[in-house]
């Protein structure tokens, strides 16, 4: 006989339900519904507190989410990731994974899938995301496949990685320990590894070529192709065009990047080339042609000063209004480095005013006219006198320039951050922690700009996902249904209640907690087998590979909410491809426990 649920169990269960539908609706933003579970809460326990606690007991446990370890941990990685991003550190990896993109969108996937899953069999799966997210944003920049369309099948492959070995995930480790405390013999790092690898070659087609095709792109279509700018490559002495032959300069050209005066001759030394290409391109022909587009004592002027003031460099557009000073001037003649400290990469022509009369210089540089749009770059300060002197528009969009003398101390403290985590030196958080206080304290990010690298969206979305997974365990919801669950196994054959319970600790890791998962779980797995006769061993499994199939919400697991802002994502995406995954996972992995144990 099965006891009626408490009414607080109940409650719990309804406000979890209610949750999901808000979520699935729509209609409400995440962050709204999220704050409206905690509201409730909040006031459901202070009027009507759980047994032997008292009212502002239960204003604890509602907001206790605030200052739980995993949100610190979730807002460390992510600051560690935008100083990865701001200096550069990650451009590198970028390039490598950008040339597979370049031979094959979906082999480059691929190995990035593999990869992502490789890793994540001896490192914690949330470091790996946190090193693979900034690099498949700048490859989505870089025009591969966009962010939405990536993030999603890499934070799965790489929790199947995680499923893979005893020291993958700490939820592993905890379902271990306690499968030992109740008599079982302990497992090897690598005892269940064949199983996980077969189910994930199962998975893989999924992953790879179903997954991205139900995902929307969220780039930002823009009404007009990106600017072309128009400058002079100066070319400098270290420059491995010095001595070449202009014509065998085409096949080193950067992508999006036009030569205008390459003709019979070799290139000398100080020599100014005239390109035209986009931002990104002028600075990838820059990097590989080791050469500058502005005047070198001007830029060794403005990373001077920015050193000394300890400023970004940012760059921005400036539009040349009919009242500027610079109207029929062309940049030596300017003076704009001289007068404010400020250098002009590139000129952009409208299309309406190309073909005017006087457009060139005696020596061959435009002149601007108004409409022209300047690629600028300097101090804050500076950009912001030069556009009221000058009579120029600031557009939006300012970026600043990564910090590349820091990439390499900003690499060494994510690369001790993770190897800390990864071999158990340090729990994540505190790991995570130390690596974001490093980050702030070197100058790799800067804290008046940490509020780039956190979102909201999913501080308040974990807030709400650890108050509904304590009310959940603390209410006896969790306990009522693993004894519904064990009163209704008995008729069922070994790989139907496999699936049974890896279903059911699967609904409890999406909607509570990992850990919550796991401690209800495992002695309900280990209590079943001596009901129904079955080994104990596979039972305890599906408790283990039911923790980890937390893909179909965003609040099961924090690599999710990690990969939420940046791809984009809402509550429907996790749904929509997270449920197939976890059906076909449940029904690979339970056929797989089936054969492997002869049930």
């Amino acid at each position: 006989m099965i006891d009626v649920p408490s009414p607080h169990a109940v409650a719990a269960m309804v406000v979890t339900i209610a949750m999901f539908v808000g979520f699935v609706r729509g209609r409400m933003s995440v962050e709204m519904v999220s704050l409206l579970t905690i509201a409730v809460i909040a006031v459901g326990l202070y009027f009507f507190p759980l047994p032997n606690a008292g009212p502002t007991d239960g204003l604890q446990l509602a907001f206790s989410g605030f200052g739980h370890y995993a949100l610190i941990t979730i807002c460390a990685l992510m600051v560690m990731g935008r100083g990865l991003v701001v200096t550069g550190a990650l451009e590198p990896a970028a390039r490598f994974l950008e040339g597979v993109f370049k031979w094959n969108l979906q082999m480059g996937l691929l190995l990035s899938l593999t990869l992502a899953f490789v890793l994540s069999m001896g490192v914690n799966n949330t470091p790996v995301l946190v090193l693979l997210i900034p690099i498949f944003a700048a490859l989505a920049a870089r025009g591969a496949l966009p962010t939405s369309k990536t993030l999603m099948p890499l934070n799965s492959a790489s929790l199947i990685g995680g499923m893979a070995t005893t020291i993958g995930t700490s939820t592993n480790i905890l379902v271990v320990s306690i499968a030992v405390d109740l008599g079982m013999p302990r497992m090897g790092v690598f005892h269940f590894t064949p199983i996980v690898l077969v189910a994930a070659f199962v998975a893989l087609p999924y992953l790879w070529l179903v997954m991205p095709r139900m995902l929307d792109d969220n780039r930002v279509e823009a009404t007009h192709g990106p600017r072309r700018f128009q400058s002079r490559l100066r070319i400098g002495p270290e420059s491995q065009l010095v001595g070449k032959d202009l014509s065998a300069v085409l096949p080193l050209l950067p992508k999006g990047i036009e030569f205008h005066d390459l003709g019979p001759g070799k290139i000398e030394q100080e020599q100014r080339l005239k390109i035209t290409g986009t931002h990104e391109a002028l600075e990838e022909a820059m990097r590989t042609l080791q050469g500058e587009v502005a005047p070198t004592w001007v830029l060794d002027r403005i990373h001077r000063k920015s050193t000394e003031a300890r400023e970004d460099i940012v760059v921005v557009e400036m539009t040349v209004t009919a009242d500027s000073r610079l109207v029929s001037r062309s940049l030596p003649t300017s003076g704009i480095a001289d007068l404010h400290g400020v250098a002009v990469l590139g000129i952009h022509r409208p299309e309406r005013l190309i073909g005017e009369k006087s457009e060139y210089s005696m020596g061959g540089d435009m002149r601007m006219r108004e409409g022209d749009v300047l690629l600028v770059m300097g101090l804050t300060e500076d950009l912001q006198e030069f556009s009221r002197s000058d009579s120029l528009l600031m557009l939006e969009g300012a970026r600043e320039l990564p910090r590349r003398s820091k990439a390499a101390l900003a690499a060494i403290i994510m690369g001790a951050s993770v190897g800390a985590a990864s071999i158990g030196l340090f729990p994540i958080a505190i790991s995570a922690l130390g690596g974001a206080i490093l980050m702030f304290l070197t100058g790799c990010v800067k804290f008046d700009r940490v509020g780039k690298a956190l979102s909201g969206q999913v501080i308040v979305l974990v807030a709400a996902s650890i108050a509904i997974g304590r009310i959940i365990d603390e209410s006896g919801a969790a306990e009522w249904l693993g004894t519904v669950l064990a009163q209704g196994l008995g008729a069922l054959a070994p790989a139907a209640v496999l699936a049974a319970i890896m279903l059911f600790v699967t609904v409890l890791t999406n909607f509570a907690s990992n850990a919550t998962a796991a401690t209800v779980g495992t002695p309900i797995a280990f209590s079943i087998a001596s009901k129904l006769g079955l080994p104990p061993e596979p039972l305890i499994l599906a408790v283990l590979f039911g923790c980890n199939l937390c893909y179909a919400t965003p609040i099961a697991y924090q690599t999710n909410m990690l990969i939420m802002a940046e791809g984009d994502y809402d509550f429907k995406d996790y749904v929509r491809t997270g449920v197939p995954l976890v059906l076909l996972m449940v029904a690979s992995l339970s056929i797989l426990l089936v054969i492997t144990y002869d049930m």
